[in-house]
Order: structure tokens, then C-alpha cells, then sequence
């Protein structure tokens, strides 16, 4: 059996040397949301034409980082779309604070009564803050009891 030097773990490339592997780790995957932790697609403003009716009569409330805009659903629960441009940085910090907004609502949808959907912009200044910052923020706009 005849083996590059690459695969040689010790040793010269003269092949004399023992080869030994590498120890094997345990594959342990992250834990991923369980289906009912998820916000499903019906939980969510999907179509442009419902962001841009949101934008057209939704009630507005602006913070330092975020643009919280809130309309009756006309659906039976809460809904939320979010919205983050460029300008809020590159594609891991945007992602990152749709990730913190979209749990903030999931953990807080029942509370909004009655139903409303429920547009989130993120400024620039929502690049630099914590899951904290934003939930103070989306409770207060929300006019919410703080849920922890």
C-alpha cells in the first residue's frame, strides 16, 4: 500500500515510518431548533406587497436602532417581516440581527394582543447591539412587559 508523504503523519517520506491516524471525534451536532421553537412561514410578512402595505398604514415608532412598524393582521396572529439594508453592515452582522429580532418576537408573539403584523427595520446602530438592547427596544415599541 503505497502512501504520499501528505498522508504521513510522522516520520520521513520514505514510507518506513508508522503511519497513525487521526483520533476520531464524537460528531455531536448543535443543537438545531425543535419544528414547534421555529417561527413558521405563516408567522411571517413573506410578500412585497404586504411590506409595502405595512410601510403605506402601518403605525411607526423609531428608536435609536430600530424602526418597529405595527398594523392589525389580517391574519388570526402575529406576524413579523424584518427588514435590513447594507448600510447595517455586511451579510453575518445583518443575518445576525435578523436572528436576534425574529427570536425576540417568537418568544414574545402571544403577548401582542390583538394580532398585529409587525415591521422591524434595522438603522446602522442596530450592528453594534446586543440581544437585550434590541429586546428593550421591540417591548417598548411593542408596548410589552418585558419577557425574559
Amino acid at each position: 500500500m503505497q502512501r504520499s508523504c501528505r498522508s504521513l503523519l510522522a516520520g520521513a517520506c520514505d514510507g518506513t515510518a508508522p503511519v497513525t491516524s487521526m483520533p476520531t471525534q464524537e460528531h455531536t451536532p448543535s443543537r438545531a431548533p425543535s419544528r414547534d421553537e421555529r417561527l413558521p412561514k405563516e408567522r411571517r410578512v413573506r410578500k412585497r406587497s404586504e411590506y409595502l402595505r405595512l410601510q403605506r398604514v402601518a403605525r411607526r415608532r423609531g428608536s435609536g436602532r430600530l424602526v418597529v412598524l405595527t398594523a392589525r393582521s389580517r391574519h388570526p396572529h402575529s406576524r413579523l417581516g424584518v427588514t435590513t439594508s447594507r448600510r447595517v453592515g455586511n451579510a453575518v452582522v445583518r443575518n445576525r440581527i435578523k436572528r436576534l429580532v425574529r427570536e425576540i418576537f417568537r418568544k414574545s408573539q402571544h403577548d401582542i394582543v390583538p394580532p398585529q403584523d409587525v415591521l422591524v427595520i434595522a438603522r446602522p446602530e442596530a450592528a453594534a447591539a446586543t440581544y437585550a438592547d434590541l429586546q428593550h427596544e421591540i417591548v417598548r415599541a411593542l408596548r410589552l412587559e418585558v419577557v425574559s
